[in-house]
């Protein structure tokens, strides 16, 4: 017998927008992506977003709203006593889904929409043909009831140092990984190809993806005129490709709301447990740039709540703005990958750079597409995480057709913030002289094809962290081709923050 107080996913919907400048009568904003979703799950559901008693939405960078979940209210008719949004963050969707789910089962809500939009691409396309866009403008007053931690991600130290955009950031997880895997430069580029070419695979069969073209480990890692370096070791095409006018929502309710409505069991996804936590919050005070301590964290926490383990998981929606991203948790919750002949999907989408990465908004269409997935496979098992900022605020949630024994389980975030909070940080040292070994580098190159600068994670002989720059020609180059992780530098100091470190003569 299913408690009927048990959350369910009951519809899901996704939607692509292909924008004609000549016509931008047609063009949908954020909100109306999101309407549209909305309306495809409803039509799923048979009728239930009538019955809405709360709107969350993913919050949206394309364009400012104070209430968004308000016009949407509007747009659809509906008059839901709650109106949500997220903080920033790629965690969000995830975050609201654990959350909503475990209001539904204490019987707070019944049904609920989570979702947003992002309109980048016909903004960056008006821009370009000098129109100005308007889209939605309200005078509702700010929403209230705002879910997730809303910090700033970086330290003024890394900003000073230029380790402040996700571009910059996420390379020096890469080369910390690549110097724990002991790859060479031209070793590591392949691997992180191959990874990228399961991915564009998986995206090529997605009929709700972005890109649909499947691209070769090879067409993915070469730097070409079409394929530019942006920051090394990232190519375009392994980065998240933002510029994107997509959509998504899920329904969720209660079993018993939707079998009332007559949804099919056969239809219906549930939430078996979910988890947040998020790692030491600035990545330079982390002891590890190669792990990520709270995505094995609450990866764990859930499958322990959920009462099965890894191996019980068909397929994977791993977030992956960029190859670090997959494979610090792949590494920190135990996933040997293709490679070592593990050979269930790590994405179901394609991921951001070819599913799409509409800014914080990827992970719902992840849930979405986990859902449709899991029908199409009866009693099967899916696991999809998602983060926010620099691998910092993490978010998981197992779904299966099939119902928990005891109902969902929301893991209290008291429990797994504390495991996370008891591991090792380091001090990162804001001013420096002196010998440093290098951990990680990122190379910001310019749309020309130049290297511009050397972004360097360093520690001291007392395990202390050092941030540092390169700006010497023929350095930069030597970055891009040797690999300095491991390698002795001095760095000298230039007056602090303002200034920054920076590395001298080599050792």
């Amino acid at each position: 017998m299913i408690d009927p107080r048990t959350p369910v996913i009951a519809g899901v919907g996704q939607v692509n927008q292909t924008v004609d400048i000549a016509d931008l009568s047609a063009v949908r904003s954020p909100v109306g992506l999101l309407v549209d979703a909305a309306r495809l799950a409803d039509a799923e559901s048979r009728g239930l977003l009538s019955r809405c008693d709360t709107i969350a939405v993913v919050q949206i960078g394309s364009w400012r709203y104070a209430n968004p979940a308000r016009i949407v209210a509007r747009e659809l008719g509906l008059e839901p006593k709650s109106h949500i949004m997220s903080s920033i963050g790629g965690n969000s969707s995830q975050l609201l889904a654990n959350e909503m789910a475990a209001a539904i089962q204490r019987g707070e809500r019944d049904v609920v929409l989570i979702g947003g939009g992002e309109s980048l691409q016909a903004k960056r396309k008006a821009r370009k043909a000098g129109i100005d866009l308007q889209f939605e403008i309200s005078d509702d007053e700010s929403c209230n009831e705002i879910y997730g931690m809303d910090k700033p991600g970086t330290s003024e130290t890394e900003n000073a140092h230029g380790a402040f955009a996700p571009t910059q950031v996420y390379p020096l997880f890469e080369t910390a990984l690549r110097a724990s895997a002991g790859r060479s430069v031209e070793e590591h580029q392949q691997f992180i190809g191959d990874l990228w070419a399961h991915f564009s695979a998986v995206a090529s069969q997605n009929p709700h993806a972005w890109s649909r073209q499947a691209h070769s480990a090879k067409e993915i890692y070469e730097a070409t005129p079409n394929n530019r370096i942006v920051t090394f070791p990232y190519t375009k095409l392994m980065n998240s490709n933002i510029d994107v006018d997509q959509g998504a929502a899920i329904l969720l309710s209660s079993y018993g709301t939707a079998r009332a409505a007559g949804i099919p069991d056969e239809q219906l996804v549930f939430l078996h447990a979910g988890a947040d936590a998020h790692d030491h919050w600035y990545f330079s005070s982390r002891d590890s740039l190669s792990e990520s301590v709270a995505i094995g964290v609450v990866v764990r926490s859930a499958l322990s709540a959920a009462s099965i383990g890894l191996d019980d998981i068909a397929r994977f929606d791993l977030y992956s703005c960029f190859p670090a991203a997959v494979q610090l948790a792949m590494k920190s919750i135990g996933l040997a990958g293709l490679k070592a002949g593990d050979t269930r999907p790590l994405t179901v989408t394609g991921g951001l750079s070819f599913g799409g990465g509409p800014l914080n908004n990827y992970s719902t269409h992840g849930i979405a597409q986990m859902t449709e997935v899991l029908r199409a496979d009866p009693g099967s098992f899916g696991l999809t995480t998602a983060l926010g900022w620099y691998a910092t605020k993490h978010s998981c949630g197992i779904w299966s057709t099939t119902p928990p024994k005891n109902g969902f389980t929301r893991v209290p975030e008291s429990e797994t913030q504390a495991l996370v909070d008891a591991t090792p940080m380091r001090n990162a040292l804001i001013e420096y002289s002196g010998k440093a070994t290098v951990e990680a580098t990122a190379v910001p190159f310019t749309r020309e094809g130049e290297p511009r600068l050397g972004i360097v994670i360093a520690l001291t002989d007392a395990g202390e962290r050092v941030l540092a720059n390169v700006h010497e020609p023929d350095a930069l180059k030597s970055m891009c081709t040797d690999g300095w992780e491991n390698r002795v530098v001095d760095v000298v100091n230039h007056g602090g923050v303002a200034a920054t470190n920076r590395i001298g003569e080599l050792a």
